[in-house]
C-alpha cells in the first residue's frame, strides 16, 4: 500500500507554552543549512510536531522567508514517513521539534532535501 506523504495541522507545532519550553529545555544540533531543536514530550499526540523557521534578520523579504519554509515543508513532509515516524513508534514519547533554516544565499532545492534527510537520520540517532 502506497504511504500518504500529508503534514496536516496536527503536526504543526503552534502551543506557545510547548514552544516556548522547546527553546528553553530543548537539546539543538546543526547540520548546514538547518539548526534543529528538539525536545521529548511525554504523551504528545501526534508522535512529532515540527516548527519550522527562516530568520527575518538573514531573509529580509517575506517572498524569501515563505519560499524557504515552502521548501523545508516539503522535505521533511517527503521524508518523515520513512525515516523519523518509524523510529519514533515504539516509544511512549513524542517529539517537539523545530527546524530553522541558517543558510545564506540562494538555496539549492536538492541540497536542502539531502540535508533533511541527515536532519531525520541524526535524529533517529539521537532518540534510540
Amino acid at each position: 500500500m502506497m504511504e500518504r506523504h500529508r503534514f496536516p495541522k496536527e503536526e504543526r507545532l503552534c502551543s506557545k507554552r510547548l514552544i516556548e519550553r522547546l527553546f528553553h529545555h530543548g537539546s539543538s544540533f546543526f547540520i548546514y543549512p538547518y539548526r534543529v531543536t528538539f525536545l521529548r514530550v511525554d504523551g504528545l499526540n501526534p508522535k512529532v510536531q515540527v516548527l519550522l523557521s527562516a530568520a527575518k534578520r538573514r531573509f529580509p523579504h517575506a517572498v524569501q522567508r515563505n519560499r524557504l519554509k515552502r521548501r523545508m515543508r516539503e522535505a521533511y513532509r517527503l521524508q518523515k514517513n520513512g525515516l523519523l515516524f518509524p523510529a519514533l513508534e515504539k516509544h511512549p514519547y513524542g517529539l517537539a521539534l523545530a527546524i530553522q533554516y541558517v543558510g545564506d544565499g540562494k538555496p539549492d532545492y536538492g541540497h536542502m532535501y539531502r540535508q533533511m534527510a541527515e536532519v531525520m537520520k541524526k535524529l533517529q540517532r539521537e532518540n534510540p
